[in-house]
C-alpha cells in the first residue's frame, strides 16, 4: 500500500505545480471580488440616499457592516481553513458571496441592504485566507514572492476598478447593479476552481477551539468597530473609550487563553519570530497610510477637482500602473538585497510621496499627481509584496491558512484604522477652517456646510451668487489645508513603519 500511495502522490505533486499557474489565476479572481466589494458601493452612496432614503447612520453602515465582519472573522475562517480544506472554505465563501450580493442587489430598504452586506463579509472572510494559502502550498520558494506579488498587484487594481465599473454601472442602470457586477466572475471562479485548486489542509489539524474562536471575533469586531464609530462620535467620547477598552480587554483575554491551551486556534508564540511580528507591525501602518490616503483622494478629485466617480477611478491609474511595475521588480529586489532593505526602502519612499502630496492645491496639474501616484504605487506594492512575503514564509506552511488570515487581518484593521484616523482629523480640521466662513448662515446650512467639502458643495449651489461662490472657495481652501495635514500623518505612519523595520527584522530568512 505504501508503495502505490508514493506514486500517487507523487502524480498530485505533479499536477499542482503544472496547474500553478492556471490556479492563481482563479484565486485572484476570488480576491479580487472580495476586494471590488469593499469599494464599489461608495459611488452609489448619493444614490442609495435617495433611493432608498437611507440616513447618514444607514449609509455608513451599509459601508461598514461588509467591513466589520470581513476583519472581524478572519482569524477564525484562516483556521477553519486550515482544518476542514482551504478550497472548499474558498469554494463555499464564493458561494455565499455570490448569493448575497444579488439579495443586495434587490434590497427594497436599507435594513434588507445592511444585511445582505454583513453576509457578504461572511462569504468574503471565507474567501480572502485561502487565497494566500493556497499560494503558498502550489508555488516552490524560489516563486512564491513573483505569485504574491500579482496577487498584491490583483488587490491594488481591484480599488480602482471598483470606482470605474460602479460610476459606469451607476450611470446607465439602477443602483443594484453594482452588487450583481461580481456574480459572473464568482461564477466563473467556481467552476474553474473545482477543477484547477488543489486542495490543502493541515495534516494534523489541531482540535476546534470554541473559546478562542468568540474571543477574537470579539475582540476585533469590538476594535474595529470603534475604529468606524470613532470618525463620527469623536476620539474622546465616552462610548468610543469604552469600546476600546472593552477591546484590548477581550484582545488580552484571547492572548492568554492561547498561551494556556493545548490546541490554539493561533499560536501567539509565533509572534517571537521577528519578520512575522515586525512584517505585520509595518503592513498595518502601511495600509493606514494607504486606505487612509485613498479615503481623502477621492474626496479631492470628486468634490475639489469635481470629477465624476468615473473620472476619480480614472485619475487612480498611474497608481495602479506604478504598483504593477513595482511587483515586477519587487521579487528581484528581495532575492538581492533582502526583506528588511525593500520592504523599509519602499516605506520611506511611501512617506516621501505622501509629503509630497500634501502640498496639493486646488489647480495643481493632474499630471504632476499622476507622476506622484506612480511612484506611491511602487512603494506600496514593494512594501507589500516583500512584507507578504516575510510573513508567510515565517509561518508553518501547515498554518498556512492562519498566517493568510493574519496578512489581511492587518491589512484590514490597518484600513479601518487610516480611515478613522485621518478621515476624523480631516473632518475636524475642516469644520475649525470653515468656520468663519459659515458664521452669516443659519444653524441648519452652517451645521451642514461644516459637516463636509461635498455637503458645503450643495449649500453653495443653493445659495447662489457671491455668496455661494464665496463659501465654496472657502470650502474647498479648509480641506486643502485639511488634506495637507492629514497626508502628513499619513507619511509618519510610513516612516514609522520604516524604523520598524529597520529596527526589528532581520534581512532574510532565519535558517
Amino acid at each position: 500500500m505504501h508503495q502505490q500511495s508514493d506514486p500517487d502522490q507523487a502524480s498530485k505533486e505533479s499536477r499542482k505545480y503544472r496547474l500553478r499557474w492556471w490556479t492563481l489565476s482563479v484565486l485572484s479572481m476570488g480576491l479580487l471580488v472580495t476586494v471590488v466589494d469593499t469599494i464599489i458601493v461608495n459611488v452609489a452612496i448619493p444614490t442609495l440616499q435617495r433611493e432608498l432614503g437611507a440616513s447618514s447612520s444607514e449609509l455608513q453602515w451599509i459601508i461598514d457592516s461588509y467591513i466589520l465582519v470581513l476583519a472581524g472573522l478572519l482569524l477564525t475562517m484562516g483556521s477553519l481553513a486550515d482544518r476542514f480544506g482551504r478550497k472548499r472554505g474558498m469554494l463555499i465563501g464564493l458561494i455565499i458571496l455570490g448569493l448575497s450580493s444579488v439579495l443586495a442587489a434587490y434590497s427594497t430598504n436599507t435594513g434588507q441592504l445592511i444585511a445582505a452586506r454583513t453576509i457578504m463579509g461572511l462569504g468574503a472572510a471565507m474567501i480572502m485566507p485561502p487565497t494566500l494559502s493556497i499560494i503558498v502550498d502550489v508555488f516552490p520558494r524560489e516563486e512564491r514572492a513573483k505569485a504574491i506579488g500579482i496577487w498584491a498587484g490583483i488587490a491594488a487594481i481591484s480599488v480602482p476598478l471598483g470606482l470605474l465599473v460602479g460610476g459606469a454601472l451607476l450611470d446607465n442602470f439602477w443602483w443594484g447593479s453594482v452588487f450583481l457586477f461580481s456574480v459572473p466572475i464568482i461564477v466563473l471562479a467556481v467552476i474553474a476552481g473545482v477543477f484547477l485548486i488543489p486542495e490543502s489542509r493541515h495534516e494534523s489539524p489541531p482540535k476546534i477551539d470554541p473559546a478562542g474562536a468568540v474571543l477574537s471575533i470579539s475582540a476585533l469586531s469590538l476594535l474595529i468597530f470603534a475604529f468606524i464609530n470613532a470618525s463620527s462620535r469623536g476620539w474622546l467620547d465616552p462610548l468610543i473609550i469604552g469600546e476600546f477598552a472593552a477591546a484590548i480587554t477581550l484582545g488580552a483575554m484571547f492572548i492568554a487563553y492561547e498561551l494556556r491551551s493545548s490546541h490554539p486556534m493561533l499560536d501567539i508564540r509565533l509572534f517571537k519570530n521577528p519578520r512575522l511580528a515586525s512584517g505585520a507591525g509595518a503592513s498595518a501602518l502601511g495600509s493606514v497610510a494607504f486606505i487612509g490616503f485613498l479615503f481623502i483622494l477621492t474626496q479631492y478629485f470628486q468634490f475639489v477637482r469635481d470629477f465624476t466617480p468615473f473620472e476619480t477611478g480614472l485619475g487612480i491609474v498611474p497608481l495602479v500602473l506604478g504598483f504593477f511595475s513595482g511587483t515586477t521588480v519587487a521579487p528581484r529586489l528581495v532575492a538581492r538585497f533582502g526583506t528588511k532593505v525593500v520592504a523599509a526602502g519602499a516605506m520611506t519612499l511611501t512617506a516621501c510621496v505622501l509629503v509630497s502630496l500634501s502640498f496639493l492645491e486646488i489647480d495643481t496639474p493632474y499630471w504632476v499627481i499622476g507622476i506622484q501616484l506612480s511612484f506611491l504605487g511602487i512603494g506600496l506594492s514593494n512594501l507589500y509584496v516583500s512584507s507578504t512575503d516575510a510573513m508567510m514564509g515565517a509561518v508553518p506552511a501547515a498554518n498556512a491558512g492562519l498566517g493568510s488570515a493574519v496578512n489581511n487581518l492587518t491589512r484590514q484593521a490597518g484600513g479601518a484604522m487610516g480611515v478613522a484616523v485621518l478621515g476624523s482629523l480631516l473632518t475636524s480640521i475642516y469644520a475649525r477652517k470653515i468656520a468663519a466662513a459659515v458664521s452669516g448662515l443659519s444653524e441648519e446650512l452652517a451645521r451642514a456646510a461644516q459637516d463636509n467639502v461635498g455637503s458645503a458643495a450643495q449649500v453653495a449651489a443653493g445659495l447662489g451668487g457671491p455668496r455661494g461662490d464665496a463659501l465654496r472657495e472657502a470650502a474647498n481652501a479648509a480641506f486643502i489645508d485639511a488634506m495637507g495635514i492629514a497626508l502628513l500623518v499619513a507619511a509618519a505612519s510610513s516612516f514609522a513603519g520604516a524604523l520598524l523595520l529597520l529596527r526589528f527584522m532581520p534581512a532574510r530568512d532565519l535558517p
